[in-house]
Formats: structure tokens, sequence, C-alpha cells
């Protein structure tokens, strides 16, 4: 009885804890739904209304006579960040398989580096960044958003990405290098297909991180109305003597449904991903 009661109060803290977690997660959308849905001048009504009759969804048919160019920002912050995505996943998958693989002078200190990056946050590096982007004639163009987010991006990647590979077993490559095979070829075909949960779930990260890290870039490094992303589109709803918040949730929510769609439509191979090399045979 004494062991029932244990697992019985185990599972309600496991379930409070994850009840808590998602609550944590959700309140912040539910709270920019509820937004979106209130005409602005019950934004700011006291006491706090949860609900009230004049909710609709009117903000979303606006906020495009609002901002004539919506549509095209969200268009440009998926462009960047697949371009991010696709980039970065071209430099990680062989950089990752040299660390998890191959031994090289440097090797462990050259990683640490690379993930020093990352402890540098994107503003302290905006000054040298922009000096490189305007030597090389970048600047107001997507390159001068999609570049700096590559280089912010690539470090995680390899540490990620590396630490799947390490579960391969060697044993296979090895059977490729009896028969001839070269290395190249052995990534091509024997590592990547076994790979793949490990590469969906990094670039799903990396696509994720460049869709969130548009804003500082773009502000820094564009000027150019028509590249603009979401984020720095967003600052069109804040006027001379107002913010249209209604229009602003609206707009973000609309433009976090990629985000949401890549998400869900790749999340059966997320958790295969997480969860590989978890279990021993």
């Amino acid at each position: 009885m004494r062991m029932d009661h244990y697992t019985l109060l185990q599972k309600i803290g496991i379930y409070l804890g994850i009840g808590l977690f998602l609550m944590f997660v959700l309140l912040p959308f539910l709270e920019m739904f509820r937004t979106s849905l209130s005409p602005m001048s019950h934004l700011f009504h006291a006491p706090y209304e949860i609900w009230n009759s004049e909710m609709s969804f009117q903000a979303y048919r606006d906020m495009w006579d609002k901002v004539p160019l919506l549509g095209r920002y969200i268009w440009n912050s998926i462009y960047i960040a697949s371009m991010v995505t696709a980039l970065s996943m071209i430099i990680i998958t062989p950089a990752a398989y040299a660390y998890a693989r191959l031994e090289f002078p440097l090797k462990a200190l050259s990683l640490g580096a690379f993930l020093s990056i990352n402890m540098f946050a994107g503003a302290v590096l905006l000054i040298p960044l922009y000096r490189l982007l305007n030597s090389l004639h970048l600047l107001n163009t997507y390159w001068a958003m999609i570049i700096p987010g590559i280089a912010f991006l690539i470090p995680t990647g390899i540490w990620l990405l590396k630490g799947y590979l390490e579960k391969i077993p060697r044993e296979l490559e090895e059977a490729a290098y009896i028969d001839g095979a070269s290395r190249v070829y052995t990534l091509r075909r024997v590592v990547l297909p076994l790979a793949v949960p490990g590469l969906i779930v990094v670039g799903t990260s990396v696509f994720i991180g460049a869709y969130a890290q548009q804003y500082l870039f773009a502000i820094t490094f564009n000027q150019v109305k028509e590249l603009q992303p979401l984020p720095a589109g967003l600052n069109q709803f804040i006027g001379y003597q107002s913010v249209e918040w209604n229009q602003m949730m609206a707009a973000a929510l609309t433009g976090v449904l990629p985000v949401m769609a890549v998400f869900f439509f790749l999340q059966k191979y997320l958790v295969a991903g997480l969860t590989a090399g978890a279990v021993k045979e």
C-alpha cells in the first residue's frame, strides 16, 4: 500500500509539474490571443476582463490595412530563416562529423572557441559585424541578416550534431572502408541516413533560432523597408500617439504560424531525434 501511495503521489507531482510548465509557456500566447480579439477600448479596462462581448477578429482584418507590407514581412522572415538553416546545415554537417570522428590538433580547444561565441550577446559584436558587412557591400540586403544569423547558430548546431553522430557505431563506417568506400562516400551513404533524426532536430533548432533573432540584425544592418522581417515590421503598429496593441498581437501570432507549422509537421521526428541514444540496447 505504501508503494502504491508513493507511486500515486509521484504521478500527481509529475502532472502538476507538467501543468505548471505548460501554463508558464502558454499563458503569454493566450494573453496575446485575448489582446488580439479585444478592441482598444477594452485592453486597459479595470478590472481585468478575460472575455467581453465586443471581442472579434476585426484586428486580424485591420492589420493588413494598417501595415500593407505585412505579408512581405512574414515572407522575409521565412526566407531569411530558411536560408540561414540551409546554409548552416551545409557547414554544420561535415564540421560535426569531423569533430565526432577525426583526431586533429587543437580539436577540443577549437570546439570550445566556437561555443564561446554563444557567450557573447549579439549587441556586443554589432560594430565589428557592421564594419565587415559594409566592407563587403552587403548592408541593406538579405545577406546582411543571413550571414550574422549563420555565424551565431553554427557553433551550437555543431555541438548538438556532434553528440548525435558519436552514438552511431563506428563499425558501420569501418565496414564501408573495408569495401573500398571513401570517407565522403561513407558520410553521405552510411552516416547521414542514420543521422536523419539528429539532422532534423538540429535543423529545426537552427530554424527557430534564426526566426527568433532577426530583429537586432534587421534594425542594425538593413534600412530597406521591403527587406525587413516581421519582428522589425511590427514597429509600424507603433504610432506617434498610440500603439495598436490588438493589431500588433494579431500580426505577431500570424507570424508565429510558420514556426508552429514546422514544429508540428516534424514533431514525431523531433521526438525520435531527441530520445535517440537515451536507452542502451
